[in-house]
This record gives C-alpha cells, structure tokens and sequence, in this order.
C-alpha cells in the first residue's frame, strides 16, 4: 500500500470483517448444541443456514446499488446494529422460529457489511486491487475461524445465554466502523460517490455479449465454490463426529484448522491476482482443489484434517480473484458487483447446506461429502473466461 493512512484503513476494514464474520460463525458453530437441546433435525439445521444467508444475499446487491448511487459512510454501523440485536435475540432463543429470527437480523447487518467495505477496500487499495479485496476478505476468513474456537471454549461449557458476551465485541465493531465511516466521507468528498483514482476504464474491449458469458462463467464457478464450502462450513463437524467419534469441542477445532486454511489461501491469491492475473488464479483454485476434494472422503482422520486444510487453501484463493475480475467487467459499479458476488455466495452457500441437509436426513452425512466432492471439477469452465488487460498490476 501507498501510504501508512492508507494500511491503516485496510486493517480497519479487515478488523470490522473478522469481527461481523466471527459473529455469523457463531450460527453453524452452535448447531451440535441447538439441534440436541431443540430436537431440530437436519432439515431445520439447514433452514437456519438458509435463512441467514438468503436474507443476507437477497439484501446485498440492493444495498451495494444504492450505496454506489446515494453512499452512506456510517451505513456500516447501522449494520452492525442488526448484527447486535440478533446475537442477543439468539441468546435467549428457545424455539426454532426465534432462531430463524435472530439469524435473521444477524444476515441484514452482513448485507450492509459487505459490499460498503468492499468498497473502502478498493479506495484504499493502492491500486494493488487483488492484494486490498484480499486483506479485507481475510479478516472474514480469520473471524469465521475464530468463531468455533470461541463457541467452544465459551459457549458450549456454559451455555447458549453466553452467546451474549459476543455483544460486547459488537459494541467495538461499531467503534471501528465509526472511525472508518470518517474516512470513506472524506474520500466521497474528494473522488466523488463510487470512484476513486484507482478505478480504471474498461479495457477489455470485450462485447456485451462476452461481458455476460463471463458472468455466467463465474456464476457457475461461484456454484462449484460455495456450494462445496457449505457443505465444509455447516457440516463437517458432524461428519467428524460420525465417523471417527470426534467430541464436538475437537470437531470444532477441525473446522477451526479448515477456515484459518482459508484465510491464508485467499492472501495468496489476491498477491498472485494482482502479478499474473486473475484468470489463472481462478483456474488453480477451484480446478485444483478437486483431487483434494475427492480423496478426502476416503481417508483416515489424519489424512482427512490435512486434506481439508489444503481444500480450504486453495479453493478459498479464487473469491478475490473472481470479485475483482467482475468488477473490471463492469466498472464504477464496485458497490453493486460487490454486493452481488457476495450475496451470491451467501445465497448458494444457503441452497446447498438445506439441501445437503436434506440429503443427509434421508441417507447419511458421509455419502454427502462422497457427492459434493465432485463439485470443484466445474473449474474446468474457467477456459471460457476472456483476458482482461488492466492496469495497475
């Protein structure tokens, strides 16, 4: 980055993404707990998912929209307001249905969340547009992965009412949303509602029909990606438990191992993006995470948590890659594609883990992971998506 204000703007915008993430980790970390104490079944476990992340992903594309139109710096901390009535609405839940309603409300603060510091990020970037989307995303990826850890060291040995304490760290993220609220009003004073001086025209020189087979390209890759990390995500350590007998507290560090792989694999790819192009990062990421994927349902529990960590890794290096990819399809509309591709990946990640739940009730949790296996092989549309010359890198 250019200038340490700069840097500090970023880790800002990492830090209020690894909080609101850690938050929304909270939900599936829970589930062992909530499906024995509410006799939920599997089903109901993926509708909780489902709700969450269809409200989030049906939100976000409009948010970002407006906020490309009509920017609210503090928006951020409206959102996060959300976020904190539905920890604390979660905390005292005792029915299926008042989870489904705090999950609710913690889904629109992410559907704010996102697509704004998506935004900063960009502005702050430098011009390294890969490395800033991925600084940003990595405090999410880091929050996520903090997330079990915290529900099992504090809220499955004392219960679902400490769910609360979380409330607290809610009332820092507003602080620092607050402080980067300032910034991003200065910088609308200076570049205006949704531009920055790093922006770029469109180069590409592609065709509107090109533009939208490149959209459909990442939309299917984006189908392979998430639907594959839903199923991780949201089941795994049920699969842990199932069949190698794992306690839930040391299942939950598996799926802790899982997201910090993720975290580190999406910093890669943003450096790599930016030096060699988005394209091949695509290409390497999801294509070639698939003899990962594959294996790992038929090996031992070592065999397993390494494979896992090196799915995690290297399929979580194309979400940068492919938000900045689409946002040079479509310049100056950063807000809008933002809030799209995320609420995208909220979206699927939703469909897949009700249905995936689903399928588990009427077969069993390891013949899921034997199907979704093959997903990452999708990859291979990757060899459709155009160049795109940029500037910058």
């Amino acid at each position: 980055m250019k200038t340490k204000a700069t840097l500090s703007v970023l880790l800002m915008v990492s830090l209020g993404h690894l909080l609101n993430d850690m938050f929304q980790a909270v939900i599936p970390a829970i589930y062992p707990m909530i499906k024995e104490t509410l006799g939920l079944s599997f089903l109901q476990i993926g509708a909780i998912t489902l709700t969450n992340q269809i409200t989030s992903s049906l939100l976000q594309p409009m948010v970002g929209y407006f906020s490309d139109k009509h920017p609210r710096p503090y928006g951020l901390v409206v959102g996060m307001c959300f976020t904190l009535t539905g920890l604390l609405l979660l905390s005292i839940a005792n029915s299926f249905v008042l989870v489904l309603l705090s999950v609710a409300f913690v889904g629109v603060g992410s559907s704010v969340l996102h697509p704004e510091s998506s935004k900063v990020a960009r502005l702050a970037s430098g011009g390294a547009k890969g490395m800033a989307q991925s600084i940003f995303q990595i405090g999410g990826n880091v929050g996520r992965a903090f997330g079990p850890v915290a529900v099992a060291l504090i809220v499955i040995p004392h219960g679902q009412g400490c769910i609360r304490w979380f409330a607290l760290l809610a009332v820092v993220a507003i602080w620092v949303l607050a402080r980067i609220g300032s910034w991003y009003k200065k910088q609308i004073e200076l570049y205006g509602r949704s531009k920055s001086k790093f922006d770029i025209e469109n180069e590409s020189h592609l065709t509107r029909r090109q533009i939208v087979m490149a959209l459909l390209v990442l939309l299917v890759l984006m189908f392979s990606k998430d639907f594959y990390t839903a199923n991780i995500q949201s089941y795994l350590t049920f699969y842990m438990i199932d069949k190698f007998g794992l306690t839930v507290t040391a299942s939950q560090y598996v799926l802790f191992a899982f997201l910090v792989s993720t975290a580190v694999g999406l910093l890669i790819g943003g450096a790599i993006g930016d030096k060699y192009g988005r394209k091949y990062v695509i290409w390497v990421s999801i294509l070639g995470s698939s003899p990962f994927a594959l294996l790992l349902p038929y090996c031992s529990l070592t065999w397993t948590i390494i494979l896992a960590i090196l799915v995690g890794m290297v399929m979580s290096s194309a979400m940068s890659a492919i938000l900045v990819y689409a946002t040079e399809l479509l310049p100056g509309n950063v807000g809008m594609i933002s809030g799209a591709f995320f609420g995208l990946s909220f979206g699927l990640g939703g469909i897949g883990s009700a249905i995936f739940g689903w399928l588990a009730d009427i077969s069993s949790i390891q013949y899921v992971f034997q199907l979704t296996a093959f997903l990452p092989l999708l990859g291979i549309v990757t060899y459709f998506l155009p160049n795109i010359r940029e500037k910058n890198k």
